[in-house]
């Protein structure tokens, strides 16, 4: 079996003589990303080799007891405000391929380890000595990887304590929810730079904020506070700084309590439907409702409320 620095040496030849980086062709838009059946299953020596990789900067842990089902990855690199290097975005495609491939897996929290930071953006310190060639396979493989976030079947939240800027923000945008604390820094100052946001910041924050409040945020790359964040739609809630964890982990466990097969469907039928016009959506949130019908867990939720207790669901 090869090395993982030599998997990683060949995902880098790949990049540099082709258009889309390696994890792109993996992972292509028009793949069913969550099922056992879609071309992500058919790469199961690749994935093993890919999931041996375990970043110092990227942590996953798995919450026990009641909380059982509520998965955490943890942003930790601390000397450059959990800047995504080369290494983080190993850390980050490798956690969330172990959560896809979780069945008991309900809900990911994406947070900081680091205090008053989510995450400053790329890392334009390693940007700086890139080729082109490998900067334009380093942002497709940016982009790739929060296309796949945003796909996981499970609902994710962005836990946002501090600076969420750049890349950072568009990881947030690729989440289902956004919890900030009050001193939270929201913003894409790429065009600063003579760059402009390339993980998709450009499609994700028109359709959170509207088209002409997200062109004014990035053609002035102004920077929003969390208050402001919560009052033009970025983000779900804005609470004291500290408490965003508190918060999140609340709607959490929340979220956790519920049938995982009704949440997952109501997922699908909500990010696809929004994709679709009116009759073929509405066609989707039958074949979703339908697919729910023959479960156990229906089954159990109607036991359950007719004998006045709390449904116990096993995602079957």
């Amino acid at each position: 079996m090869i090395t993982f620095s030599a998997f990683g040496r060949s995902i880098g030849r790949r990049c540099a003589g082709n258009s889309k980086p390696y994890f792109s062709q993996l992972f292509t838009p028009e793949s069913n990303l969550r099922s056992p059946n879609s071309s992500l299953w058919q790469y199961q020596n690749l994935r093993t080799l890919l999931l041996q990789s375990e970043s110092e900067c990227v942590k996953l842990h798995k919450l026990s007891d009641s909380d059982s089902g509520i998965v955490e990855v943890n942003l930790d690199r601390p000397g450059v405000k959990n800047a995504i290097g080369k290494d983080m975005l190993r850390g980050l495609q490798s956690s969330f391929e172990a959560i896809s491939g979780d069945p008991t897996a309900n809900v990911l929290m994406i947070c900081s380890s680091v205090p008053r930071v989510f995450c400053a953006g790329a890392d334009l310190k390693e940007r700086k000595i890139m080729s082109s060639a490998e900067v334009q396979a380093y942002v497709n493989s940016l982009r790739s990887t929060f296309l796949y976030l945003e796909e996981l079947d499970i609902p994710t939240v962005a836990v946002i304590e501090g600076a969420a800027l750049g890349g950072g923000l568009e990881m947030a945008l690729s989440c289902d929810l956004r919890i900030c604390g009050e001193d939270a820094v929201l913003g894409l100052p790429e065009t600063g730079l003579a760059i402009m946001p390339g993980a998709g910041g450009t499609q994700r924050l028109p359709r959170l904020v509207g088209k002409s409040v997200a062109k004014e945020l990035i053609f002035t790359g102004r920077k929003v506070s969390g208050r402001e964040a919560v009052s033009i739609g970025l983000v779900n809630h804005c609470v004291p700084h500290g408490e965003a964890h508190l918060k999140a982990l609340e709607i959490a466990r929340n979220i956790n309590q519920k049938a995982p097969l009704a949440i997952r469907m109501a997922k699908r039928a909500i990010n696809k439907g929004l994709e679709a016009d009116r009759v073929s959506a509405l066609a989707l949130e039958e074949e979703c409702y339908e697919r729910l019908l023959n479960t156990k867990d229906r089954l159990e939720g109607l036991a359950a409320f007719a004998e006045k207790r709390k449904p116990k669901y096993t995602g079957e």
